[in-house]
Formats: structure tokens, sequence, C-alpha cells
């Protein structure tokens, strides 16, 4: 197997395969299934080699809610300044940057999804700032912020809820909830609901309702 810390891209092309998701075609990801050799990867080979789960290598139903959106209203992006907030592959940012973004970052702490971002944007062919650290408690320099299913555990949401709701002080922030049980019950403003098919390998049910919502306006 290639070694991922010398040749991350390569590591990609290898262990994933290019796919469109059923309601955002437009855009095409490297994407893992059950099928696919990172699948099929031993637990003790990712641990051997320090490799996080490869979250990345799906297309998770928020990032794909917030995706649709933003390219059925691109209006709502042209010109501004994005920053896609825990980006996994980029499928939010890549949107953004099709949709006539000013500028879009993705922020991700695992260095294997941003190899995954930046081949996913080149396979687009659009332009996305990869960021390979945790943007949380950065001052804000963005617009829009788009979070998608991030508060599926209790310590994650604890340490980034508080910096969103600062950002959403000074930028616009959507959150896209799949029903996860750690999102805030307050200070939240639902203004779109998508139906997003899912994978068994991922979720407990072949489809999610996720919810935007507008945070702290």
């Amino acid at each position: 197997m290639t070694d991922p810390a010398q040749n991350p891209d390569a590591f990609l092309r290898e262990h994933t395969r290019l796919e469109h998701t059923q309601l955002v075609p437009e855009i095409v990801l490297f994407l893992a299934s059950e099928i696919t050799p990172i699948w099929l990867a031993s637990e003790d080979w990712l641990r051997e080699k320090n490799i996080e789960p490869p979250f990345w290598a799906f297309a998770w139903p928020g990032g794909q809610a917030l995706a649709r959106h933003v390219l059925d209203h691109p209006e709502l992006v042209a010109g501004k300044r994005v920053l896609d907030f825990a980006a996994g592959g980029g499928i939010a940012a890549i949107a953004c940057a099709m949709a006539g973004a000013a500028s879009v970052e993705a922020a991700e702490i695992d260095p294997l999804a941003v190899a995954a971002i930046n081949l996913n944007a080149r396979q687009n062919d659009v332009n996305v700032t990869a960021l390979s650290e945790d943007v949380v408690g950065a001052p804000c320099r963005w617009d829009l912020i788009l979070c998608g299913d991030v508060c599926y555990e209790a310590p994650m949401t604890l340490h980034i809820l508080p910096w969103l709701e600062a950002m959403a002080a000074q930028a616009i922030v959507w959150v896209a909830d799949p029903g996860r049980a750690y999102l805030p019950r307050e200070g939240l403003d639902r203004f779109a609901d998508y139906k997003v098919a899912t994978s068994l390998e991922l979720e407990d049910r072949t489809e999610r309702h996720v919810i935007l919502y507008m945070l702290g306006r």
C-alpha cells in the first residue's frame, strides 16, 4: 500500500474512486465505499500508519445538503468570503466556488482530508484553499461559514459552539444537521430541509432528513 505520508494523492487515488452523489450530481468526488480498498484496509494497518478513520472519504448528508442549497441559490454565496468548517472532502466548499464566491477556504485537522479537498477541488476545476488547522478561536475573516454535520459528539460541540456563536455576530453561519444528538436547542433559525440518501455503512438508515439552520440571527 502507498504510504499516505509520502504520497497522499496516490494514496487517495488508490483507496477511493470518483463518484457523484444522488443529491449533488454536479460535483464529482473521490469517495470510499465497501468495495474500495480503504474500506477493506484493516484497523491495525490504519492504526500503524497513524491514520484517522477516513471520514473525509464519504459525502456526509450535512455537506450534501449545504452543497445542494448553495448550487440552487448561488446568489446567497456569490461575491462572499466563505469558510467550509470541518469540511471533510470539501463538497460544500466546491459548491461555493462553483456558485461564484469571492474566496473559499475549507478547514480540516486531518491531513488526508486536506489532501482530499485539494484533489476534489482540482477534479472539479475550482479554487479552494484547504486549511490544515483547527480554526476555532481564529478571528472572523469570512462573510459566510458553513458547518455540515458538526454536532455528532459532545466534546466536538463544546469545543466549536462558543466560537461559532461569536462568529455569528460578524458573519452568516449555516449549520446542517441530520438529527445529531448534540445540536443546540436554542439560537437556531431553520431555513431549509433536504432528504439525503445515505449508506448503511455510515448511518442506521438509508435516508436522512437534513435541516439547515442559521445560527444566532
